[in-house]
């Protein structure tokens, strides 16, 4: 009875606890939108706040980024810099892929169970990610270092030791992803984007600065050992407050576990989010490969700086992603296409301000890396044409994932990072950067084209900007 009384509480619609008709007819023009923006009026209020929380969250995230990469780029220069940034991403792709798409899982999963009140599911489900995600990520440092032992010749000299440090990473990168996924599965936007997305950019330049006080070498390797501090910590704080919440919501009791069947749905999702985080950051890969660190460390800033867009993209995404999986599992198929269809909006139009707003200042943004950096500028007028496209459709590969279209996605995905790297490796020997640039933008024109279409045909949902879904009484007419 006590977990019911307290679930009944916490869960409560945002209609239950709304002011009474009277005042809510009081509330008119901009304040009444404010009103229904935040108290939700119209049943959605828990996403939109979920979505308005990542969106903030972002926003400041993205300010300290790049106020981050900025302070390294000076700091180290920028050869140094560039081997950082190869390192630094290649370790974050990687501990995202060793979750094997559990993170994901959670979110489709967690409110399923939670609409139901199936909670000993719940328990095991949030139990199990995190036990599975530590260790299959230490399994993976684990090779990845004994590769580099016996086989460090083959690597570029400059390039081994970062690595090794970066492997040590793998294991709170990959427990972080599946902690920020049960936090989202349970709309603590706050709880799950502020250890990722605050404390660690801001811990990483903090160290490095005392590192260089203390008389260690402004390089990679001391950048390198900075963010593995840093990582560990902002994992080990969210794993304490995340736990405690967890208990307080779900009281201790039995768990039912049923790894084999999550695995199952996992693997369709590691595929996707595997071939979605490849797609997003293999130009950085890529021109590492090709070009030596100063050209990757210029293309990484302008890619950087163009991410002030992304946060746009994450912030619907990361709040609407449980919403999906709510009208799913209860089969609203009308209110689910007029809410993807809001979604497209919600995402194009602040992308298109908020990414011409950044191009207007590029130059003035580049020259803050430092004086070699200017030659970044055309990479993101390139890259933004792809953001743009993509944004037309919104969050459509939530949308397919939390429909359990998932493998379908799967496949989208791995068309789209093969047109990306086969697009790489024609164009970057030519075109140098600007080639990865031109690359990775057709392959989200392509991603955007791709997802309306499987959206269209397998959900009968046109999902796009221009799209105005009938509302129930028109269908009923």
């Amino acid at each position: 009875m006590v977990v019911t009384v307290r679930m009944t509480v916490e869960n409560a619609t945002d209609d239950t606890l709304a002011p009474d008709a009277g005042a809510g007819n009081r509330r008119t023009g901009i304040i009444g939108q404010i009103d229904k923006l935040i108290q939700g009026h119209d049943g959605h209020g828990e996403a939109r706040r979920m979505s308005i929380i990542a969106f903030l969250i972002r926003v400041m995230s993205a300010g300290i980024a790049f106020l981050s990469q900025i302070f390294l780029a000076r700091l180290m220069g920028q050869f140094e810099y560039g081997i950082f940034v190869f390192v630094w991403v290649t370790s974050l792709i990687i501990g995202t892929l060793t979750c094997f798409g559990f993170h994901t899982t959670l979110i489709r999963f967690i409110p399923q169970y939670k609409s139901r009140g199936e909670f000993a599911k719940i328990r095991g489900i949030y139990l199990t990610s995190r036990v599975f995600s530590f260790i299959s990520a230490s399994i993976v440092a684990t090779l990845g270092i004994t590769f580099i032992y016996f086989f460090g010749d083959l690597i570029t000299s400059y390039y081994v030791i970062p690595l090794v440090l970066g492997a040590f990473m793998l294991p709170m990168l990959a427990l972080g992803d599946a902690m920020e996924g049960t936090a989202r599965a349970n709309n603590w936007g706050i709880q799950a984007l502020t250890p990722t997305y605050l404390v660690r950019p801001v811990l990483i330049p903090l160290i490095m600065f005392i590192a260089v006080i203390a008389g260690f070498g402004a390089d990679a390797k001391t950048a390198l050992i900075s963010a593995l501090i840093a990582t560990y910590t902002a994992t080990a704080g969210q794993f304490l407050l995340l736990g405690r919440r967890l208990r307080r919501r779900y009281e201790t009791g039995p768990k039912e576990i049923h790894l084999g069947y999550w695995l199952r749905i996992s693997m369709p999702l590691f595929l996707v989010e595997g071939f979605y985080y490849l797609l997003t950051n293999a130009d950085v890969i890529m021109v590492g490969i090709f070009l030596e660190p100063d050209l990757v460390a210029t293309y990484f800033a302008a890619a950087k700086t163009m991410a002030l867009v992304h946060f746009v993209f994450f912030a619907i995404k990361a709040g609407m992603a449980p919403r999906f999986s709510t009208l799913v599992a209860e089969e609203k198929n009308s209110e689910l296409a007029r809410f993807a269809a809001s979604t497209a909006r919600w995402t194009f139009w602040p992308t298109l301000v908020v990414g011409g707003s950044v191009l207007a200042l590029g130059q003035f943004l580049l020259s803050l890396f430092g004086p070699d950096f200017a030659g970044g500028y055309p990479v993101m007028v390139i890259l933004f044409a792809g953001i743009a496209a993509k944004a037309l459709i919104g969050p459509g590969e939530a949308l397919l994932t939390m429909s359990g279209q998932q493998k379908i996605c799967a496949a989208v995905y791995f068309a789209v990072l093969t047109v990306n790297i086969a697009g790489n490796i024609a164009l970057i020997p030519i075109f140098g950067i600007e080639g990865a640039a031109a690359a990775t933008a057709f392959a989200m024109c392509v991603e955007a084209l791709l997802l309306y279409i499987i959206i269209r045909r397998r959900l009968g949902i046109s999902m796009h900007i221009l799209s105005w879904p009938r509302t129930a009484g028109q269908e009923a007419n």
